[in-house]
């Protein structure tokens, strides 16, 4: 039973040396054996590499980064970026400055970001100014149906008002025709949508309204509409004329 035990111990003794000893890897579905170059060698036609996904924060929350070292910025630029430590800064893959992560106020998209989304890198921009403070919703005595409240739904809803109101001039058609530092697929915030910037306002600034439409509607007589004068939301005529701030998703 010692002498067994020898031999196993001595046995996985040869085998650590062993992988010590030829210390390079390959990866791969079909045996072969890692290129003399590299010391690790990964095969496949069907799946990728996947460095590790960070926001900017945790990036920099990195202790003592090695040179080299690679990670997936996950809120930096429109989209992510990968990025890779130089020994002195993160930068991008040819050597630039690594992309600026998305924050609210920020000019982008033909406007300024006043919504992020908790994947940081969606959310909605802000046209640089109002389009219109005499403006009705359209179609009062009219039920549209079809549109909702929630954030992610201003442009649908808008699609829904113009399909279904014919009127000319009207708030949602507005915004469903501009085009602005040459994005052309802008719509009228929903209710929510709109709540959210308000509550950006300063940040994004140019109002010159006092009550602003939403694409909400409410009913055959009435639609949401937002007070940038303070913090009420409340349903009006869609005949009244109201401000207009048009916005965009990315």
């Amino acid at each position: 039973m010692k002498n067994r035990l020898f031999f196993i111990i001595v046995s996985g003794m040869l085998i650590l040396a062993t992988i010590k000893l030829s210390a390079q890897v390959a990866i791969n579905n079909d045996g072969s054996s890692s290129d003399n170059s590299a010391m690790l060698d990964v095969k496949s036609i069907t799946k990728g590499l996947l460095p590790p996904r960070m926001t900017a924060v945790q990036r920099n929350a990195i202790s003592s980064p090695a040179a080299g070292l690679i990670i997936w910025c996950s809120n930096c630029g429109t989209s992510g970026e990968l990025e890779v430590f130089n020994g002195t800064t993160w930068t991008n893959l040819v050597g630039g400055a690594t992309s600026i992560p998305l924050a609210i106020g920020q000019s982008f998209g033909g406007g300024v970001i006043y919504y992020i989304d908790n994947t940081g890198v969606h959310g909605l921009v802000a046209s640089p100014n109002d389009w219109g403070n005499y403006l009705q919703w359209g179609c009062f005595l009219t039920l549209l149906n079809g549109t909702s409240t929630a954030i992610g739904t201003g442009q649908a809803n808008t699609t829904a008002i113009v399909n279904g109101c014919s009127q000319a001039g009207i708030a949602a058609r507005i915004c469903d025709d501009l085009i602005v530092n040459g994005y052309n697929d802008w719509f009228l915030p929903s209710k929510e949508e709109l709540w959210q910037l308000h509550l950006q306002r300063f940040l994004v600034g140019g109002f010159t309204g006092y009550w602003y439409w939403s694409s909400s509607e409410y009913s055959d007589y009435d639609a949401w509409q937002q007070s940038f004068g303070d913090s009420n939301q409340q349903h009006e005529y869609k005949a009244f004329n109201v401000s207009v701030r048009c916005v965009r998703a990315f």
